[in-house]
Formats: C-alpha cells, sequence, structure tokens
C-alpha cells in the first residue's frame, strides 16, 4: 500500500511538472505567434497588445467568478484598486506592451531571450529597496547573464551591436516588465486569488492602453490571422497561466525555473524551424548563458 502511495504521488508530481512545462512552451509558442501577425499591414505591436490585454484579462475575470472567485471582492477596498492599477498600468503594460514592440523590431527568439532576465531586476529591487543582499550564486548569475546578453547583443564582437538598439531597448524594457509584475501585485496576491488579480491587472491595462492610444490601424485580416489572434490569447496568455498556476502548487520553484527555460528554447526552434531564422555560434552561447544564469538565480539548495 505505501509503495503504491508513493507511485500515485511520483505520477502526479510528473503530470505538473508537464503542465508547468506546457506553460512555458505555449508563452514561448505566442512571440513567434505574433511575429506571423506583425507581418499583415497595418497591425502594430500596440494594437495586437490591446486585443490581447482586453480579450485575456475579460476571460480570466469571468472564469474567476465561474471558480467562485468573487472577482469583484476586490473592489470594496480601495487601496486594492489602487494596487491594480499600478500592477496593470506600470506592470502589464512595459511586461506586454514592449515584449511584442522587440518581436516585430526583432524576432521571437531575442524578445524571450532578453525578458528572460527580468528575474535580475527582481534581483536588484530587493536590494535596493528592500535591502535584501543578493546571495554569492545570485551575483555570479547576474555576471553570466550579463555576459550572455553581451555576447547575443554583439554576437561575440563586443564592439559593435549586432541587433539593432531598438531591439535591445525594448527588449531590455520587456525584462524590467517581467520585474514590475513580479514586485507589484506581492500584497493583493495575499489577500486575493491569482486568477482575479491577473485578470484584472491584464484586463485593466489593456482598457488604459486603449485610452492612451485610442487608434485603431485599419487592418485588413483573414481568417488565418483571426486565428493566429485567438492563438495569442489562449495560446499565449490564458491556457499557460492556469497550467502555470496549477504547477506551481504542486512543484518547488527550483523545478519551476527549469521548466521556464522552455519557453526562450521553443522561441528560438520555433522561430529557427518555422521562420527560417538563422542563429550564429555566438547567439546560440550567450542564449544558453542566460538560460543557465536565470536557472542559478533560481536555485534554492537543500537545508541541512
Amino acid at each position: 500500500m505505501e509503495r503504491r502511495r508513493i507511485g500515485l504521488q511520483v505520477n502526479n508530481q510528473r503530470r505538473w511538472i508537464v503542465f508547468g512545462a506546457v506553460a512555458s512552451i505555449f508563452w514561448g509558442l505566442s512571440g513567434i505567434i505574433a511575429k506571423f501577425l506583425f507581418e499583415v499591414p497595418q497591425m502594430t505591436p500596440v494594437f495586437l497588445t490591446q486585443i490581447r490585454m482586453i480579450c485575456a484579462g475579460g476571460i480570466m475575470v469571468l472564469l474567476a467568478a465561474l471558480c467562485g472567485c468573487h472577482p469583484f471582492a476586490v473592489f470594496r477596498d480601495w487601496h486594492a484598486v489602487c494596487q491594480l492599477l499600478v500592477y496593470g498600468v506600470i506592470g502589464m503594460i512595459p511586461d506586454q506592451l514592449f515584449y511584442f514592440i522587440t518581436v516585430n523590431y526583432g524576432n521571437a527568439s531575442i524578445a524571450t531571450i532578453l525578458q528572460f532576465v527580468g528575474p535580475f531586476f527582481v534581483m536588484l529591487y530587493m536590494a535596493l529597496v528592500h535591502h535584501q543582499l543578493p546571495r554569492r550564486i545570485e551575483i555570479i548569475s547576474a555576471v553570466v547573464a550579463f555576459i550572455g546578453v553581451a555576447t547575443v547583443a554583439t554576437n561575440g564582437k563586443f564592439t559593435h551591436l549586432a541587433i539593432t538598439p531598438a531591439v535591445l531597448l525594448f527588449g531590455i524594457l520587456s525584462a524590467v516588465g517581467v520585474m514590475t509584475t513580479t514586485v507589484s501585485p506581492r500584497q493583493l496576491l495575499q489577500k486575493y486569488d491569482a486568477l482575479t488579480v491577473t485578470g484584472w491587472g491584464i484586463l485593466i491595462a489593456g482598457i488604459a492602453l486603449s485610452i492612451i492610444h485610442p487608434v485603431v490601424p485599419k487592418v485588413s485580416l483573414a481568417p488565418v490571422n483571426f486565428i493566429e489572434i485567438i492563438g495569442v490569447i489562449l495560446i499565449g496568455t490564458i491556457i499557460p497561466f492556469l497550467l502555470f498556476s496549477v504547477a506551481l502548487k504542486h512543484v518547488n520553484p527550483t523545478i519551476m525555473s527549469l521548466l521556464d527555460a522552455f519557453e526562450p528554447i521553443t522561441a528560438t526552434f520555433g522561430s529557427v524551424i518555422l521562420m527560417g531564422l538563422t542563429l550564429s555560434v555566438a547567439e546560440i552561447i550567450g542564449s544558453i548563458l542566460i538560460i543557465i544564469a536565470v536557472i542559478g538565480l533560481n536555485y534554492q539548495p537543500k537545508k541541512s
């Protein structure tokens, strides 16, 4: 009986790990789908971000209501409402918009790799604001990540950029967006469920971005483009969030950090296979260094 119980636990653990891996793969695929959409005349990163946020955020709030999470309860607390506004406007908009801008100017691979260094900005924030000194492995990982980014950005020739300044700028800004989406909802998540907080954050970001940039381009979409937009909403947002949230409850953070690596790997291999992207040896080495660095950053040694 005991052996059977252990076997069931192992099988369940594997299932949660698969959920986490699939979520990261889906996030990697969303950048590739977006790159195809940017080939449609008049389709802009701002417009695609607006569609993604409003549709995905609305659906997630609806799901929260159907699951009995009472998503509108958050509006009884004005302090929570202000935190949601900060999370949506300062967090979600740069995270999502700058990522799509980087995809548009470059490709899904470079956009995902640059955004992948976001945890290091979280580390810097914690050190500066909360005086949480980084561990030795975090400092080593930061140096390795910097070398990786420099290698990717210069193609191994450190005297000049191999990518456009816009790609590097918006890629790094999207990584800063990862930091703001990580630290800004921390208090909210202590009082409300993740589906409610994330749903409202994405929806508020979409509405705010539509107010800031109300121009609707005259985009002529073929049926396949509608399918791609649905893919960005479902495969790139809703489904991976649900899978990752469930997996995070059952899998320790160190393993989850390993699963995160599937996102840049998927974006890179997908771009090579589906879009004919050619990678140099330096770009491959730089990408691997960044992935290893982020895994090292999330490493938690076992307590004796």
